[in-house]
Parts: C-alpha cells; structure tokens; sequence
C-alpha cells in the first residue's frame, strides 16, 4: 500500500495541522515568524496556509492582526470530540434532567487555560434565560463552573492557571487573588459554588464539579439565568440539585469517594 504521504495534498494538510498544533495554552496566540518557525516553514507558505485556515474559520486575527489565534471553528470541531467521548455520554442526561427540573439552562464545562469552555448545554424553558453557546469560552475566575474546577485543583495547580491580573468583568467580579482563593477555600467546603453577576450584570450561575475515577476534577456542570429568579432561597435548592447532579456524573466517570 502506497505510503500516505504520497497521496495528492497529504503535504499541504500536515503543513496545516503543524500551524494548529502550535497553539497551546501557555501560547494561545502566536505571530507570522513564530508559526513559521514552530512549523518548520517558510513565511510564503505560512501566509497563505494561514489565509486558507482563517477562511473556514479554523484561526483568527487579533484586533491588531499582528498576531493569530484559534478561531471559532476549531474550537466548535474540539467541542464535538468532545462530546463523543465519555464525559459527555456521562452528563447529557443530567444535563437534560436539570434543564427540566429548574427551567434554566445547564452546562456542562471543562477549563481550558485559564478559561472555561462550553462542552455541551440543555436550554430551559423560560423565554428569558440564558443563551450560551457550545465552544464558548469565558474567564474561569468569573463562572460557578470555572470557580467549582479551580477549588477541586490542587492549590498550586489553581495558582499557575489563573494570570497574575484577575480580569474584573463587572463590579462584583472577584480580581484579588487573596480574596479568590480565599473564596475556593469556602466552595470546596460547600461542593458547589456561585457566580452572582460575576461574568455579567445580571445574570447568576451555581455549579459543581465532576469527579474521575482518580478524584481528580475534569468538569463542572452548572444552570443559570436571570437574577431576578436567582434568589438566595433558590439558589440554595439549586445548589443541591446540582451537586447531585454532578455527583451522579462523577459516578458514571468511576468516582467512587465519598
């Protein structure tokens, strides 16, 4: 059988993959001469491979467009991998249970740097709610999921993840580092953690996190809406059907702690 490498367009395709893989967490974005050197070609080539990829959405621009980043279609296509694989299968039905069981949107979510991404979502029934979308990303320290994952790190682990600078979103979001971890503390205690208007004035999130068969934390799940329907009576009984909900994620994941 004839080697892969000698079908029409196999070279061009690798070249591409070289530029996608050169992203990572601790690079997220990268100039034209680094990708070029990280992929082992020329700046020509890399150009136009470049051009190709932000085309079909797999890289952006930066605002300035000095540098490149991953764009919305390659994080939509990690998503469905993703969702094909035990995680997902683990929480749908959870997902889809508390969905109907509070009428808010729930999701499932996973950190990715300093980041929580948006695996899978199970819209509510209210007209007004939330609307996130599969393969958003939004600052960990400012999300119940972000803040559920971070507390169920290894302290040192939390710390390397977060900047130096916590991004503050709105007034209410926590930007100093002693107060934060100090706040991982309280929700690691609790098991489940909140974001009120932390991400965005007016809305409220309660999450959880999911466990592995190792008691190390992979995922949160959370729902979340308005704060109008968010009172603290509520978010009490929502806290506990999340944590259940996690819990029996984490089970299916093998976790079998207490």
């Amino acid at each position: 059988m004839a080697s892969s490498r000698h079908y029409p367009g196999t070279q061009a395709v690798r070249r591409a993959l070289a530029l996608l893989q050169a992203f990572d967490d601790t690079q997220p974005e990268r100039g034209l001469r680094d990708l070029a050197r990280v992929a082992g070609l020329n700046k020509t080539t890399t150009f136009r491979l470049l051009s190709a990829l932000e085309g079909e959405g797999l890289v952006s621009k930066s605002a300035g467009g000095e540098t490149y980043r991953l764009g919305p279609a390659a994080i939509t296509l990690g998503a469905r991998a993703m969702r094909s694989n035990t995680l997902y299968a683990a929480s749908r039905a959870e997902l889809e249970t508390l969905a109907a069981q509070t009428g808010e949107t729930a999701t499932l979510e996973i950190l990715v740097g300093a980041d929580t991404l948006i695996l899978d979502e199970m819209r509510g029934q209210f007209l007004i709610g939330a609307t996130p979308e599969i393969g958003t990303r939004w600052p960990a320290h400012t999300t119940s999921t972000g803040k559920a994952i971070l507390a169920h790190l290894p302290p040192r682990a939390a710390q390397e993840v977060l900047p130096r600078d916590l991004e503050a979103r709105t007034k209410k979001s926590i930007s100093n580092r002693v107060r934060f971890f100090s706040e991982l503390e309280r929700i690691k205690k609790l098991g489940y953690s909140t974001a009120v208007e932390e991400l965005e004035e007016g809305f409220v999130a309660v999450g959880a996190p999911v466990l592995d068969h190792t008691g190390s934390v992979v995922a949160a799940i959370s729902v979340g809406g308005p704060k109008a329907r968010f009172t603290r009576e509520r978010i009490t009984k929502l806290a506990t059907l999340v944590k259940g909900g996690a819990a029996r994620v984490s089970e299916r994941m093998g976790y079998r702690g207490g």
